[in-house]
């Protein structure tokens, strides 16, 4: 199993000193301390070199924007600081937002990063949160066209000699992009799978690893179902290196030290961050961003978004954080190994990125569980190699 540390580089301290009347206002730049970017940049990078000395397979870094939940503005710039520090880890890069961006620029940029990376380059691609449609002036109800049309760009970029297009909304002539990628015909591409069924078919008409659904659960199980049944259209059955999922872990002396440790940064990130600026379904509904077919291969009464689903952003305690616990990979490192591994044999995943450092978590903490999970968790995961999607098998046999 491949087995890689997801990282939102989220701002160094706690914003809740900020908060008027029990609320974050938007933060402005009175709120910005120059010092704790440069120690928040500085201290993931050193953090990432670590997790190639430990023998993790990749690293994966992300884009948002104005959010202190992650200052991934330009993961592409992260990225190609790190390509100079390591020779063999994987940079995942999950993801760049096609819709916000121009795309030729980035099919430029990822063949850069794939050169300078001697062909470590995971290319990740996502329509992005709805609240950076507002920050670029993007229309939402464009958002799917644009990706759509901006992967087209980046795809012919990277595999024609000369490439032309004519889309509504990019138009290049005559175009042949210097560098080109390492590994051909061109890096590997990842998507994340939050909701919507038409990216779940992007997915399979274009043979990417999908990431289903944030957590365990219908949702995920019903995303695998139906990219199980879009890859059989195009002539491919499910293979698990095709499935990545994602797991919080944290592992300490004992379940209730792992709940005592990591349970005020869990909390910051349900009660703080998550909710940051958020734009909620009903907005994005009206604004187009998902059709209205969007939700169609879950079952009934499955929630579809994070934004959708109103108790995940419901106040959390430590009597939350506890009883999440129960369920989630942390504790002892036997503990964390049997339930990730449970987790990654029910999604019939072969990839797993592992979160680890939730918020502002100090530097030597996050440096203590990646050489934990590195001695103790990661040649457990690394030795367990899954064959089998059981979502996609149970599917075949119901019909």
């Amino acid at each position: 199993m491949k087995v890689f540390v997801f990282d939102w580089t989220a701002y160094g301290e706690s914003i809740d000193k900020f908060r008027v009347n029990g609320k974050i206002p938007r933060l402005v730049r009175e709120n910005f301390e120059s010092e704790v970017a440069i120690n928040t940049y500085k201290n993931h990078i050193k953090a990432w070199v670590e997790l190639e000395k430990q023998g993790f397979d990749g690293v994966a870094i992300n884009e948002h924007h104005g959010t202190p939940f992650g200052l991934g503005n330009s993961p592409n710039l992260m990225a190609a600081a790190l390509s100079q520090l390591t020779e063999k880890l994987k940079i995942l890069v999950y993801a760049n937002l096609l819709p916000i961006h121009e795309p030729l620029r980035l099919a430029e940029e990822l063949a850069m990063l794939d050169c300078m990376t001697n062909g470590r380059l995971i290319a990740g691609v996502a329509r992005g949160a709805p609240r950076e449609y507002n920050i670029f002036n993007v229309p939402m109800s464009e958002s799917r066209g644009r990706f759509n049309e901006a992967f087209d760009v980046m795809h012919g970029a990277w595999t024609e000699d000369r490439f032309s297009f004519d889309g509504e909304f990019y138009k290049y002539r005559d175009v042949s992009i210097w560098p080109r990628p390492v590994q051909q015909p061109h890096p590997p591409i990842w998507v994340p799978l939050t909701g919507s069924k038409e990216t779940i078919e992007w997915a399979a008409a274009h043979d990417a690893t999908i990431t289903p659904g944030v957590f365990a659960g219908p949702m995920r199980e019903d995303t695998i179902r139906y990219f199980a049944e879009c890859q059989e259209k195009h002539g491919r059955k499910v293979q698990s290196d095709k499935i990545c999922i994602m797991v919080d872990c944290y592992v300490a002396d004992s379940k209730q030290q792992a709940v005592d440790e990591y349970g005020e940064y869990l909390m910051y990130l349900f009660n703080t961050l998550l909710g940051y600026d958020q734009v909620w379904q009903d907005e994005v509904n009206k604004k187009g961003y998902y059709s209205s077919t969007a939700f169609e291969h879950l079952r009934e009464g499955t929630k579809g978004t994070l934004a959708e689903d109103g108790t995940v952003f419901n106040e959390w305690t430590m009597d939350t954080v506890r009883a999440a616990a129960e369920h989630m990979p942390m504790g002892t490192a036997d503990q964390v190994v049997e339930r990730i591994i449970a987790e990654c044999d029910d999604a019939g995943a072969n990839n797993v990125l592992l979160v680890c450092n939730r918020g502002h978590m100090p530097h030597e903490m996050y440096l203590n569980q990646i050489r934990r999970i590195g001695k103790e968790v990661l040649p457990k995961l690394q030795a367990h190699h899954v064959t089998f999607v059981p979502h996609a098998e149970q599917r075949l046999a119901a019909e």
